[in-house]
């Protein structure tokens, strides 16, 4: 698994520089057999002002297949050909329901457009394909199991980032994760948030969407609001649109993505990485097993909770769930409470934690628990 490098300045080049960059030709490869899907896709790259080659098989794609500036497959298609490079869209309809993510894992897709929902999406996919700018990172951070310490890992990881002097965007995936914004005290911070951007459509320009966004601890955020007040959700569409202006703005985005299914397909498929956050407990071990089935097939690494010395040690739980561990992270008195009071920035200046964190972040130092 490779590492990843935070920019000092510029965002520098991407994990695989190699799926960022433009094919020889500007073509758009669809694999599929399905007439309806054909034509649906046929209609968005037309709108985009693309070209689209269609090859019903895998057999007849594979001349095609590593020249294409984006490779689409179908909902339809079981077998790729032999060792090229993984398609970056998986298309589907409304009726392909669950399958289509599992599909989506098993082939190894790079993200999932459920059609016609997803159209503009694809549409600015598309485009970007064509002549991609740099953007930065996106890692997401998720709990194996409830209450492993995903949000604080996230928050910590934000700071870090931001004191070496990275433009860093923290997002709140989870909903109903009682707003990520309580735990920063920053209720009260102009800016918006999440319902705001409900109503958002096309494109969004990365510098405006920065300038409005509250800022705490040194690093933007974009929160689910603290109150009781009831919210129908953001769509698909939306959270792609906000993510990928986030890429365009930021030098690292993180993702708190919470554990929800709707939460992981929306925010776990714009990952380049996740960090799985893990006790170093048996329960939290089968928990964590079962998420994995859920993610979608980018580099994932385990963070162990808890002290050196617990009952079960760190390489033993990456070793249960088939991950490699990336830090231990660690147990700090009044975490909890600072959590609840809003004070979970003044943990994050303590040394263990900043040597925890520099480490997920490639920064330097040992991580010794």
């Amino acid at each position: 698994m490779s590492k990843h490098q935070l920019p000092d300045a510029a965002p520098g080049p991407p994990r695989d520089p190699e799926r960022w960059l433009p094919g020889e030709s500007s073509e758009t490869l669809l694999v599929t057999g399905l007439e309806i899907l054909r034509d649906e896709v046929e209609r968005i790259v037309a709108a985009a002002g693309g070209h689209l080659t269609t090859v019903p098989d895998a057999r007849e794609a594979a001349p095609y297949w590593d020249t294409a500036a984006a490779v689409l497959v179908g909902s339809d298609i079981r077998d790729l050909p032999p060792r090229r490079r993984a398609p970056a869209v998986l298309v589907g309809l409304h009726g392909d329901g669950d399958s289509l993510w599992h599909l989506a894992v098993a082939v190894g897709a790079e993200r999932v457009a459920v059609l016609p929902d997803a159209s503009a999406w694809l549409a600015e996919y598309l485009s970007r394909s064509r002549s991609p700018a740099a953007g930065g990172r996106v890692l997401g951070i998720t709990g194996g199991c409830g209450g492993a310490g995903a949000t604080t890992a996230a928050i910590w990881l934000a700071q870090s980032a931001a004191r070496h002097g990275a433009r860093v965007l923290l997002v709140d995936g989870d909903p109903w994760g009682g707003g990520l914004e309580l735990a920063l005290a920053a209720e009260e911070t102009p800016g918006l948030r999440w319902p705001d951007l409900a109503q958002a459509s096309g494109s969004i320009d990365p510098r405006q969407l920065a300038d409005s966004l509250p800022v705490a601890g040194g690093f933007s955020f974009l929160s689910w609001p603290g109150n009781r007040d009831r919210y129908t959700g953001v769509d698909a569409g939306t959270v792609a649109g906000v993510l990928d202006a986030a890429r365009r703005g930021f030098e690292l985005v993180l993702l708190d993505i919470g554990r929800g299914r709707e939460a992981l397909r929306a925010f776990a498929w714009e990952c380049d990485r996740i960090v799985v956050v893990a006790p170093a407990q048996l329960r939290a071990a089968v928990a964590t097993a079962r998420l994995l089935q859920e993610l979608p097939p980018v580099d994932t690494a385990l963070v162990v909770r808890g002290k050196p010395g617990a009952a079960l040690d760190g390489a033993l739980i990456a070793e249960s769930v088939g991950l490699p561990m990336h830090g231990i992270m660690p147990e700090v008195r009044g975490a909890a409470a600072a959590t609840e009071l809003g004070r979970l920035l003044d943990t994050g200046r303590r040394r263990r934690v900043r040597r925890f964190a520099d480490v997920v972040l490639h920064l330097g130092g040992e991580n010794t628990g």
